[in-house]
Order: C-alpha cells, then sequence, then structure tokens
C-alpha cells in the first residue's frame, strides 16, 4: 500500500529545502529536523513536564472515551500510525481495541522507534508489530501485514497536526485516507488551546528542556552537514501569533553571526530570528474546515474539561 503517488527513501536532509530556508527573508527550517535520536529523547522528556499540558490532556481523554472508541472500531483492525515516537498512547489504544490484528509504527527516530516496536510485541504477542522508518510528511509504502484486518484505525495523537500548514494539513490527511483504504477510521488529537499565557509556558518551560529541544536541531545540522552553529549563540523563544493561531518556535541570534553550511554562508544579524516549527491552535470550526476537505467528516468529538484539547475520531466523506 503506498501512501500518496510514489514511494520514496526516507532523506535525512534535505539540502534545497534547509538552505533555501536559511537563505530567505525569514529564515526558517523545517521541523522534522528537531528529531534526531538526542531531539526524540528530549521531546519525550518535555512530554513529562508540568507545563507541558497536552500530553497528560489526550492520556486523560484517552483513558475516560478509548472503550467507546474502541466499540465503534471494532474487532480485529489494524492500526497505523504516523510518528509513533515512543508509543506510549499506543499501549493505551492496542490495549483498548479488540483482537487488534496489526501496527504500523511510522517514525524518522530509527533506535526509538525499534525499542518501541521491541516491547511492543512483548506485550502484545497475538499483535503482528511492523515498523517504518520514513518521514511520514513524504509518500512512504506500507508494509503488508500477514493477518487480515475488518477496518484500518488511522492514529495521529499528540496535536501533531498543528505541525503543518493548513494547506498541507489537509494534503497530508487526504493521502492518509487513500493509503488507510476505504474501510477506514481516523483518532485524531489536535488542540485547540489559545490562552497566550498558557502556551508560551508549554513550549518554553522554566527547566529548559524545550530550549535544549530546539537547540539540538543545530546540533543535529552540525552532524549531517558540518555546519558551525554554535548553540550557546542562540536564544529558544516561543512566540504566540494570535492573527495566525500558532505558536512559533523561533532560534534568535544573541549577535551577528557567520555560519558555514554546505559550502554556504549564512548571516545573521543580532537578533534575527530563525523560525523551526509551527504548531497551530485551531478552532473547531477551522479543524472540521480542513478535515472536510481532506475527505473525513467527525463521528464523534470528545473535548476535555479544562483546556480545549480534542479527540476527533472521524470517517470518510465518500
Amino acid at each position: 500500500m503506498t501512501f500518496g503517488s510514489a514511494a520514496r527513501p526516507l532523506r535525512s536532509i534535505d539540502d534545497t529545502t534547509v538552505l533555501g530556508g536559511l537563505r530567505a527573508v525569514h529564515k526558517h527550517l523545517p521541523c522534522h529536523l528537531l528529531y534526531d535520536a538526542t531531539g526524540a529523547e528530549l521531546f519525550e522528556r518535555i512530554t513529562m513536564l508540568d507545563a507541558y499540558y497536552p500530553t497528560r490532556t489526550e492520556h486523560a481523554l484517552l483513558r475516560q472515551h478509548l472503550p467507546q472508541i474502541a466499540h465503534q472500531v471494532g474487532p480485529e483492525p489494524r492500526v497505523i500510525e504516523p510518528g509513533a515516537g515512543a508509543a506510549v498512547k499506543t499501549r493505551m489504544l492496542l490495549t483498548a481495541l479488540e483482537r487488534p490484528t496489526s501496527y504500523v509504527a511510522i517514525d524518522v527516530a530509527h533506535e526509538q522507534l525499534q525499542a518501541a516496536a521491541a516491547a511492543l510485541r512483548a506485550e502484545f504477542p497475538r499483535t503482528e508489530i511492523q515498523t517504518l522508518i520514513a518521514d511520514y510528511t513524504h509518500p512512504f509504502e506500507l508494509p503488508a501485514p500477514q493477518h487480515e484486518w475488518r477496518r484500518v484505525l488511522v492514529f495521529f495523537p499528540g496535536s501533531t497536526i498543528g505541525n503543518f500548514e493548513p494547506s498541507d494539513a489537509r494534503t497530508f490527511l487526504s493521502q492518509l485516507g487513500e493509503a488507510a483504504g476505504p474501510d477506514r477510521l481516523l483518532l485524531l488529537g489536535a488542540d485547540g488551546t489559545r490562552d497566550p499565557a498558557l502556551l508560551v509556558r508549554a513550549y518554553d518551560d522554566e527547566d529548559g528542556v524545550t530550549a535544549a529541544f530546539n537547540k539540538n536541531l543545530l546540533a543535529h545540522l552540525n552532524r549531517l552537514y558540518g555546519a558551525t552553529f554554535e548553540l550557546d549563540a542562540f536564544e529558544h523563544r516561543a512566540v504566540w501569533n494570535a492573527g495566525a493561531s500558532r505558536v512559533e518556535m523561533h532560534l534568535v541570534s544573541k549577535g551577528r553571526q557567520i555560519i558555514r553550511i554546505a559550502g554556504a554562508t549564512i548571516t545573521l544579524a543580532p537578533g534575527e530570528p530563525i523560525v523551526t516549527e509551527h504548531c497551530y491552535k485551531h478552532t473547531p470550526e477551522a479543524m472540521q474546515a480542513i478535515l472536510g476537505s481532506a475527505g473525513w467528516r467527525p463521528r464523534q468529538v470528545f473535548t476535555a474539561a479544562r483546556v480545549p484539547y480534542r479527540l476527533w475520531l472521524c470517517e470518510p466523506t465518500r
């Protein structure tokens, strides 16, 4: 089964995208570079921080509503999870589902993916656990399972959909639907919080873990490209952009810098930011519009009590 129009291998870095972003008037880097092995470990630490409300909120929603969700999914499903990470929520899902036949974990962090898969195989010996090392934002080919399934459930928690530009989110969700096949459901986690104080604290924690996570992107470029980024020469900053309804992660140059990367020279002015990630916080209306244009419609929406974080259980519109 192919995701998108054609399969292609994972690229650890895209020269055109990286250099083009650093040469742009408003400098930016692709957020998938945040997730090398070190970045994946740091992100797991972020999810355990008191300040980072999305993870504990989503965990509470899953604990409360997974029995009902599993009933709607039905027995013997196949589960596909782009961006599986450490698969903590996956365990909750597979435990709740009735006799899941197979599970496909997709991620760029090879070591974390293999460790998570090994643990899942031990915990769920009757479920076929498959892994795919891929950047799921690009086309990829799903491995063929050994067992038949009755329905495919695409699991995309963590409000990761907010890291896509809205037009890219539509394309991604549409392609996920094509890959999953006609008898499919989607369980999507999405954050709609718009409280600036709560958001900035979540994305710029007092312990500095998010700052280390963001700066590790530069260390990643140093390793891959032989770039000359000095991590201490940058300040991590989280900015709430109310007009765009998103949190922006910035790496701000503390002074004038000349960076060499892949044979190119990049100049940074004092105070100049490099945007490393957008985290959109969609209203229910905006999220429903994105889903609808991608061929999905909500079957049921579960909303947290204290913050507007939601689980969207969706079915195809056609």
